[in-house]
């Protein structure tokens, strides 16, 4: 057979990605005949990847770490959600011409309202991590006038840029390292809690490592971990032993892909199908 539509996911690495198994079963359920791969690609490499998705066979991509700013520069137009947040998770081909979406935004507040019960207006948040998921996740949450921001980076700078941001929409933010000892208090008083970090995941440099221990969680915090492989991760053990809520990264991945699926084919995608399968792969 044919494959007449080429569809994907690129990152550094990808072993992990569970994408291809909900994207291609929604795919197979509307009887599309389409095939939804994973590229592991170099840093180096990326720009000529980019390039390479002009082809006629190809209608789009999503992207995920390390690349969801790189490949901007790359790309000929970039919508308005992508570009507030510097990062693209979603390209689609329309004639050899590629544009840039961001949907990690609806997927994380769908995630959260829906999943994990809660409703970001007004609440304190802590974000671990200043990278590309991190400003795609403060983007959203400024829309959804979240009450006050603590960004937590290895680096300051990148943490400084998104409190800026925060800044210039009148919600009070606060920029810290990681290592700070301003984290202890970020997160006792935070009623929200994003790690969008990599620490943790499946496949990645620190399978193992957390950025909070469960005596810096209060019970009273929802936990949110974008990471979704393992299921249970590092950070939402910890929160468990806290007595937290916690919320784990498969409901926001299947929203976030649902929506590059609806850019790219331009029809409701089957949600249910894809959450399913999902879930079907998380239990491998």
């Amino acid at each position: 057979m044919t494959i007449r539509t080429a569809l994907g996911i690129i990152g550094h690495p990808i072993g992990h990605s569970i994408s291809p198994r909900f994207q291609q079963a929604a795919l197979d359920s509307l009887g599309i005949n389409a095939e939804y791969r994973a590229y592991d690609v170099e840093p180096d490499d990326v720009g000529a990847f980019v390039d390479s998705l002009r082809s006629d066979a190809v209608t789009g991509i999503n992207v995920t770490v390390p690349h969801k700013e790189a490949v901007m520069p790359f790309l000929d137009e970039i919508d308005e959600w992508a570009t507030e947040a510097g990062a693209v998770n979603t390209i689609v081909n329309r004639d050899g011409r590629l544009a840039g979406y961001n949907t990690d935004g609806y997927g994380f507040l769908r995630a959260l309202r829906e999943s994990g019960g809660l409703d970001p207006a007004g609440k304190s948040t802590l974000i671990l991590g200043a990278g590309g998921s991190a400003r795609g996740v403060v983007q959203a949450l400024l829309r959804a006038e979240v009450g006050g921001l603590t960004v937590a980076n290895r680096t300051l700078a990148r943490a400084e840029s998104l409190v800026e941001l925060a800044r210039s929409q009148g919600v009070a933010a606060e920029a810290i390292t990681l290592e700070s000892d301003r984290v202890d208090d970020a997160a006792r008083s935070a009623q929200l809690i994003v790690n969008c970090t990599s620490l943790g995941m499946t496949h990645g440099p620190d399978e193992t490592a957390s950025p909070l221990r469960a005596a810096q969680i209060p019970p009273t915090a929802l936990v949110y971990d974008l990471v979704y492989n393992p299921a249970l991760t590092p950070l939402l053990s910890e929160a468990e032993q806290a007595g937290a809520t916690t919320l784990g990264g498969i409901t926001m991945l299947v929203y976030q892909g649902a929506a590059s699926f609806e850019i790219w084919l331009e029809r409701p995608a089957p949600v249910g199908v894809m959450m399913d399968a999902a879930m079907d792969a998380m239990r491998g």
